[in-house]
């Protein structure tokens, strides 16, 4: 999986726009890091920036943006309403997709060491990211705010992580940490009773309610020996929760903060709701997300909702993104679109997937168009795609069989295995193509001076092993595809036992066919280990896979015969 972290920078700057748009103009110059929502706030005179990319690419653009504040924000002259300590106040790293939070913590310190020493301004490191456990916490890191740093930053106490422990004036102080994603969820209530709305928001929230003596409402509050109420601790842990009333939409609203939706996922927040809602005679009509939210949050929403009902969970993305959308009631109020909604899919390329968006007609013309490509590999691909298709369209008619309904689990496990290697398969049909394209690209590279010569000789090497690995992808994913259609062919669905066998066969196929390609590509690479090494393994998968579909054609074809 890709690697994706999000930045979300917050600047001492929400009044001026043309300052704020020069920051951001830094981001935007950086390839691989995408601006993805700019919120400048009047009365904080702050703004909040988001973007997300891979992660050098990502730091990258918020040393860049963080270096450009410092030079157009002026902190002596600050005033807002907000806490604040630096023209690029807080700097925290997020991780999205394809990566640990250890390894997001990482990225936060390096982008925190170089902020303090090219830049001069010194950087405390806090939440996930802090060297010190009193420093996780950001309001710590902020105490005393611009004015009181430049005495704070000479104590031992506070002397900062990175940078020099004396106060930048004009840039002031930057925090820069490791958070978990943090989602702005919204669970609709058919009520207008504010007080009620925060009576189920009391019973799901981390901090719960103040405990009272005598009657849970009206009694008085307890206090410990500190003077501090004695709380109730609510159902969810990593949950902040308030109960308000939307007067655009007419009804009360339970609005929560989850802090960490690896603890507490959306679905998981939503059903709690609905449980306490309907515990105090209110009924959930449905939610509201606000914001963006990770793809895999919704897919394992989707899951979620399926296995409740005992329904195969190996359906196509687009099909678990409707059953989370509808579960949660997620378009009650407005459209939810999830290109608009979903991370992952703001910053795709949408140019980059041509052949897989293509109608079937129109794939067919272009491969028989006089283009050299999509070639052999895509199509090698292709067929392994459908091919795993079928045998998971097995799997998944198999799990819903009247009178296999202790088996559902099992069928839902192989029908996910197909559904994987499925998407694998096509992303690596254009995948090919633009192994190609990267060859093509590397021979009309400049050959004037020897070292021009030496990098394009560098790079059509590359791209000629690219060129290789990726039909060897192709082998590797159809070979394991046929798993799938050897427990179809043997436990599935008997009325479909012709469906796995042709998926056996679609798989041979993409094996073969992907080989040739793997074998042709090979005369452009001068590394003989490499090729040796990968023509071995290719050789071995090719006989796997014959045998392969032999076992599963003489099954198919003696079961068809006994019915």
């Amino acid at each position: 999986m890709k690697q994706l972290i999000e930045c979300v920078p917050n600047f001492s700057e929400g009044k001026d726009m043309t300052v704020i748009k020069q920051i951001t103009d830094e981001i935007e110059k950086i390839a691989g890091a995408k601006l993805l929502d700019v919120d400048p706030g009047v009365a904080t005179n702050r703004t909040v920036v988001t973007f997300v990319g891979a992660p050098e690419q990502v730091i990258e653009a918020a040393f860049q943006a963080v270096k450009k504040a410092s030079q157009v924000i002026d902190m002596r002259k600050h005033k807002g309403e907000h806490p604040r300590m630096g023209a690029t106040d807080v700097c925290p790293l997020v991780p999205i997709a394809g990566i640990s939070m250890e390894e997001t913590v990482e990225y936060a310190r390096k982008l925190a060491k170089r902020i303090g020493e090219e830049l001069d301004i010194s950087v405390y490191c806090y939440e996930q990211a802090a060297f010190q456990k009193v420093r996780q916490n950001l309001a710590n890191c902020r105490a005393g705010e611009y004015e009181g740093m430049a005495d704070k930053l000479q104590t031992e106490e506070w002397k900062p992580d990175f940078g020099p422990a004396k106060l930048n004036p004009l840039a002031g102080v930057t925090a820069v940490g490791a958070r978990d994603f943090l989602v702005a969820f919204n669970v609709n209530l058919n009520t207008t009773s504010t007080r009620r709305a925060n009576a189920i928001a009391f019973d799901v929230r981390e901090r719960g309610r103040a405990k009272r003596e005598g009657d849970p409402i009206t009694g008085k509050i307890l206090k410990d020996e500190n003077g501090k109420p004695v709380m109730i601790p609510g159902s969810l842990k990593s949950v902040k929760a308030i109960g308000w009333f939307i007067e655009e939409y007419g009804v009360a609203q339970i609005s929560m903060n989850l802090t960490n939706i690896n603890i507490t996922p959306v679905h998981i927040a939503y059903d709690e709701v609905f449980k306490k809602a309907n515990e105090r005679g209110i009924r959930v009509s449905g939610s509201e997300l606000v914001g963006l939210i990770p793809l895999q949050s919704m897919l394992d929403a989707g899951k979620y909702f399926l296995r409740m009902q005992n329904r195969s969970l190996g359906i196509s993305e687009s099909e678990l993104l409707n059953i989370a959308i509808k579960s949660m009631g997620l378009d009650e109020l407005k459209p939810f679109n999830p290109e608009e909604r979903i991370i992952e899919y703001m910053i795709a390329d949408k140019g980059r997937s041509r052949l897989v968006n293509m109608k079937l007609n129109d794939f067919a013309d272009e491969t028989a168009s006089e283009s050299p490509a999509p070639g052999g590999g895509s199509i090698s691909a292709y067929v392994g795609s459908l091919g795993v298709s079928l045998g998971t369209m097995v799997a998944n008619l198999s799990s819903h069989k009247r009178g296999w309904d202790d088996k559902w689990e099992m069928y839902s496990e192989w029908a996910e295995k197909g559904q994987k290697l499925k998407d694998e398969l096509l992303y690596l049909v254009d995948e090919d193509t633009h192994a190609f394209n990267r060859i093509m690209e590397a021979f009309g590279l400049p050959k004037g001076s020897d070292e021009e010569k030496q990098i394009r000789l560098d790079a059509i090497q590359e791209a000629s092993k690219y060129a290789m690995d990726i039909p060897f992808r192709v082998m590797e994913r159809s070979l394991q595809s046929m798993d799938v259609m050897m427990s179809m062919a043997k436990d599935g669905l008997q009325a479909s036992l012709s469906d796995a066998g042709v998926g056996a066969l679609c798989a041979r196929t993409a094996v073969m066919g992907a080989f040739l390609n793997v074998k042709i590509n090979a005369s452009g690479v001068d590394d003989k280990a490499f090729v040796t090494d990968l023509l071995k393994r290719g050789e071995q998968i090719e006989s796997d896979a014959l045998k392969r579909e032999q076992e599963i054609i003489n099954m198919v074809n003696e079961k068809i015969a006994n019915q």
